[in-house]
């Protein structure tokens, strides 16, 4: 498999990403990456947390993507 390829499957899982249910502290939206990449989700909320302490753009990042994903499908739906 060559880059480009890799990128594509990266960026495929990425569109089909969903905020978790299971694996929430806030809004689920770390665990939905962690669930949709092959990153785990504690690293997404430590880059998050990063971000809000270093730039001040992780709260305004993780709303927005809280607002954009969409909910995960569940058994009981």
């Amino acid at each position: 498999m060559n880059p480009t390829e890799d990128n594509m499957n990266i960026w495929e899982n990425l569109k089909k990403a969903t905020k978790s249910s299971n694996d929430s502290w806030i809004g689920g939206v770390c665990g939905g990456l962690g669930a949709a990449t092959l990153i785990p989700s504690w690293i997404y909320r430590a880059a998050f947390l990063f971000a809000l302490l270093a730039f001040g753009v992780g709260l305004i990042l993780y709303v927005v993507l809280w607002i954009c994903l969409p909910k995960a499908n569940t058994e009981s739906e």
